[in-house]
C-alpha cells in the first residue's frame, strides 16, 4: 500500500487551482512501464482567458525512487502522527504559451517584469521561438515561460492544500499579466 496517492493529490491540485480561479480543461497520466516513472499533465487557464490566448500547462514529474525512499522512510518512523521526513521532492513545472505575436516584447525587459510578478516564491524563465515558415518571411515569435518548483512530498503526505496557495496565486498573478500584455503583442489593441 502507498502513503502517498499522487492521483489524489492531482486531483485535488486541480480542485484548489479552480478555487483559485482557473479553469482545467484537460488532463493526462502516462507511465513508463521499464521505469514506473510517471507524468501527470494538466491543462488550465485563467477564467478571463477562455477565449485565449493564454495556455497554462502544469507537469508533475513522479519519480519511483523518490516515491519509494519516502515511504521506506515513513515505515520506519516510530510514531505514525509524527513528522514525515523531509528532502523527497518532485518537481512540479507550470508552462505558460503564447501564439505566434506580431509585436513581441524585449525578452529582458519581458523577462524583469515576469521576475516581479512571479517574485522569489516562484522563479520564471522567458525564452522565445523563432519559426520561419519559408527563408523569405519574416520570423513569427512565439513566447514561452517557465516556473519549476519542487514539492516536498511530506506536505502530500500530509495533505496540506494551504502549501501551494502562494503558488496558485502567483500562477494567476503572471497568467493575468501575460493577459493583459498579449492584446499589444498580438495587435489587437
Amino acid at each position: 500500500m502507498a502513503v502517498i496517492d499522487v492521483a489524489g493529490f492531482v486531483a485535488d491540485l486541480k480542485g484548489h487551482a479552480v478555487d483559485h480561479g482557473f479553469h482545467v480543461h484537460d488532463e493526462r497520466h502516462f507511465v513508463e512501464t521499464y521505469s514506473l516513472r510517471q507524468l501527470w499533465e494538466v491543462d488550465l487557464h485563467p477564467e478571463e482567458a477562455c477565449s485565449g490566448p493564454i495556455d497554462l500547462h502544469l507537469s508533475l514529474e513522479v519519480d519511483p525512487r523518490a516515491l519509494l525512499g519516502f515511504e521506506d522512510e515513513v515505515v520506519k518512523l516510530d510514531d505514525p502522527d509524527g513528522d514525515p521526513p523531509t528532502g523527497f521532492t518532485f518537481p512540479l513545472i507550470f508552462t505558460w504559451t503564447l501564439p505566434p505575436l506580431p509585436h513581441p516584447p524585449d525578452l529582458l525587459v519581458l523577462a524583469t517584469e515576469m521576475a516581479g510578478v512571479g517574485g522569489i516564491s516562484l522563479p520564471l524563465e522567458v525564452s522565445a521561438i523563432d519559426s520561419f515558415a519559408s527563408v523569405t518571411d519574416a520570423p513569427e515569435r512565439s513566447l514561452s515561460i517557465l516556473a519549476r518548483i519542487p514539492i516536498d512530498l511530506a506536505d502530500v503526505y500530509l495533505a496540506d492544500d494551504k502549501a501551494f496557495c502562494d503558488t496558485l496565486d502567483k500562477c494567476r498573478d503572471v497568467s493575468l499579466y501575460l493577459l493583459e500584455c498579449a492584446g499589444r503583442w498580438l495587435g489587437d489593441d
